[in-house]
């Protein structure tokens, strides 16, 4: 064992032996070394399952060992209750010998349990940021108490919070807290999909005056099973009959202990009933699981119980509640219906395999509609499987994965945090809460003058009062938002119905459906026979046959790199050898089909009467540019009638007789002008895409909007390249 291990805490070092580790890994050697030998932040950036968890606290336990905190000695802040559930089941392992004790808090906790730590906060607190929030907000004047000595926060999976308004939330948060306790705990960032550590370093460190340190760990080589395959799906099927598609998937996941990731919770759904209608007829044992955020707490734990099982074979249908770090045990096979959103999502789903130095494996399979040879060529491109290839290629020839942006105007969270800030302090001077909101580095970007246009704004609307005393307080429009749970998260929830069969929780569903009506959830028939609006409440019974939930999904945002690679994968001759059969015939059919039209010389095809098509090849964000270009400025100049398309892949304009061919001229020649994105956002537009963008003031949501989904400056480097 190295000097790392002889400077852990007893009961750690007799937790390696009694577990039989011969060496710790050389990411938790590295860790010890900085905790140990510096006062740094540490970002461990290492593979899934190379230790990251122990990494951290091994030597945050020796040094909560060594010298006892007064408070709460560590704060560890995770993406889901599953994850923090998993990693406290691991933690109470690990401490059973140890004076140190471990407590997890989120909505599926009982108040007994958090009232153990307010009576007596010591040890480990393992949270959500939703719940850091209330305890922000409801114990403001026990933060002293509770938090006086912190001395690390853990946040796992900060991938996941990057970019995001969650994640500038939690760093208000870590704010917050240092201004209330007068300490600066250090902090620790774990992940595995980190394509630059830089912009996680500058993450990681802000609102502080510390450094962070990235040990360099080499990584050791790993064995990938790669394979992707392809199907038609015809209209008008028996559903009894289960489907190529369907028998295929069944095939792979046959007596295994397999996870199926979608991208939607109606994929997992439908698919599940499908695996589990085969199992029947085949008179095959149901080990069939549903896990997403609409199942209920004790159906999603059954589901994790069964994929840790040892030995029994068991198979899960999943969005991203099971994307992040939870251990599930020996998992042989993962499966990826259609294309994941991201090269830093393929690298999270196929981490879930492969855990005990096996080869990952990992299984897609892309499906489409069988489409008429008479349809608009942009219908007959298999943008899902094109998506699959380009990024599995930009992991494997690159090591590529998405740079994650920071948001420039979280606006959203800007409400969020000045309402719980007043609601915590209960009256405040305007001053003193712009200074106390305003010096959050999260808001760096925001003005004076944009802060006061808000704060006026919110009085005019009654979300704040401006008392006698020259004090900000709540208004009675503002106490209705902040009295209810659901403020304490920045992102939107749905008000959705509890499905209930007897006394036992299903789910939850959006639409209540109607009295006699079936629908599935997880990956059941159930049929309505009572509907409580009251209680939002849906009773069922279980059915046979299979029916279909819708839930809606949010898109998410594909990087520019992606639609690159996409084009090359249609435009050069390579057989990805991971390849199968049917993937292979459809790609080169595809290939055929596009340079016939001459889609390899050129962007913007006219095929039909008065209708181009434009094949941007880039992301979310500059799709969105162009879309904007086209509608401000070629309007009138092309005869434009209509715009539509799907994001990013492809655009489709309708245009007036013999202007089709001077599109593509067109959008060059605007790209030269050096217009700026604030020329494609109307004085009266304010697009309201955050939970709380109802209570900005139109002129903030305008310039939010520009600096933060617009992006000009890529466009034209594309375009006039």
């Amino acid at each position: 064992m190295t000097n790392a291990f002889n400077r852990l805490a007893p009961f750690i070092q007799e937790y390696i032996y009694h577990h039989q580790w011969t060496e710790l890994r050389p990411v938790q050697t590295a860790a010890c070394d900085v905790v140990f030998d510096t006062d740094a932040h540490l970002l461990i950036a290492a593979a899934t399952a190379a230790g990251k968890t122990e990494a951290a606290f091994l030597p945050v336990l020796t040094v909560l060992h060594n010298q006892p905190a007064t408070s709460i000695g560590a704060l560890y802040i995770g993406p889901i209750k599953a994850l923090i559930n998993d990693q406290f089941e691991r933690l109470n392992d690990l401490l059973k010998s140890a004076n140190i004790p471990v407590y997890h808090w989120h909505g599926d906790v009982a108040q007994s349990r958090k009232n153990k730590v307010l009576q007596n906060p010591q040890g480990i607190l393992q949270i959500t940021p939703e719940s850091l929030e209330s305890l922000l907000v409801n114990k403001h004047k026990e933060i002293l108490r509770l938090f006086g000595d912190l001395r690390f926060v853990v946040i796992d999976e900060i991938h996941a919070f990057m970019g995001t308004e969650r994640g500038c939330q939690i760093l208000c948060q870590l704010e917050r807290l240092a201004h209330l306790t007068k300490t600066q705990p250090r902090r620790i960032g774990l992940s595995a999909t980190l394509g630059d550590y830089s912009m996680a370093e500058d993450w990681l460190r802000s609102g502080t005056d510390k450094q962070v340190i990235t040990p360099k760990v080499e990584a050791g080589k790993r064995q990938i099973k790669l394979a992707l395959e392809h199907f038609y799906i015809k209209q008008d099927v028996d559903e009894s009959e289960a489907t190529a598609y369907e028998q295929y998937i069944f095939n792979l996941s046959e007596s295994r202990k397999c996870l199926i990731f979608a991208n939607n919770r109606t994929q997992t759904e439908s698919i599940i009933a499908s695996l589990r209608r085969i199992a029947n007829q085949k008179a095959q044992p149901d080990i069939y699981h549903v896990h997403h955020g609409s199942i209920s707490a004790s159906l999603r734990q059954a589901a994790e119980n069964a994929m840790r099982e040892p030995n029994n074979p068991a198979v899960t249908a999943a969005t991203l509640t099971l994307e992040l770090g939870i251990d599930i045990g020996h998992l042989q096979r993962v499966i990826q219906l259609e294309s994941p959103l991201s090269v830093a999502s393929f690298l999270q789903r196929l981490g879930r395999a492969g855990r005990r130095d096996e080869a990952a494996d990992m299984r897609f399979v892309c499906a489409e509609n069988e489409v008429s040879l008479e349809a608009p060529l942009p219908e007959q491109i298999p943008w899902q499987l094109l998506q699959c290839i380009a990024i599995i290629q930009l992991y494997l020839e690159e090591r590529w994965i998405e740079p994650i942006e920071p948001i420039k105007y979280p606006l959203s969270l800007l409400y969020h945090q000045t309402m719980s800030i007043l609601v915590a302090e209960g009256a405040i001077s305007p001053a003193a809460l712009a200074k106390q909101v305003l010096s959050l580095s999260s808001f760096a970007a925001i003005s004076q003058e944009d802060y006061k246009l808000l704060l006026r704004y919110l009085i005019d609307i009654g979300h704040i009062q401006h008392t006698e005393e020259n004090k900000l307080i709540l208004g009675l429009a503002g106490e209705r938002i902040v009295n209810k749970f659901q403020f304490y998260a920045v992102f939107a929830e749905n008000k959705e119905y509890t499905v209930k069969q007897g006394t036992k929780e299903i789910g939850s569903v959006v639409t209540p459906p109607v009295v006699g009506s079936q629908f599935a959830l997880a990956g059941m028939t159930w049929e309505v026979t009572e509907v409580d609006f009251k209680k939002r409440v849906i009773i069922v019974k279980q059915v046979e046959g299979k029916a279909t939930s819708y839930w809606r999904g949010g898109g998410g945002t594909i990087h520019t790199k992606v639609l690159q690679r996409m084009r090359q994968v249609l435009f050069e001759d390579t057989e990805y050898s991971y390849l199968q059969k049917n993937a292979l015939l459809r790609l080169c059919k595809v290939r055929e089909l596009v340079k016939k039209v001459g889609l390899d010389k050129q962007q913007v095809l006219q095929l039909e009467k008065n209708k181009c098509f434009i094949f941007p090849w880039m992301g979310t964000v500059s799709y969105r540019t162009l879309e904007r270009l086209l509608n401000t400025f070629c309007r009138e100049s092309l005869e434009i009638s209509s715009i539509g398309g799907v994001n990013p892949y492809y655009l489709t304009v309708k245009l007036g007789k013999g202007k089709g061919q001077y599109l593509h001229q067109e959008i060059v020649s605007l790209c030269e002008q050096r217009i700026i994105s604030e020329a494609l956002v109307s004085y009266a537009e304010a697009p309201e895409m955050q939970k709380y963008d109802e209570f900005i003031p139109y002129p903030l949501l305008r310039k939010a909007f520009i600096y933060d989904h617009l992006d000009m400056d890529e466009l034209r480097e594309h375009w006039i390249s």
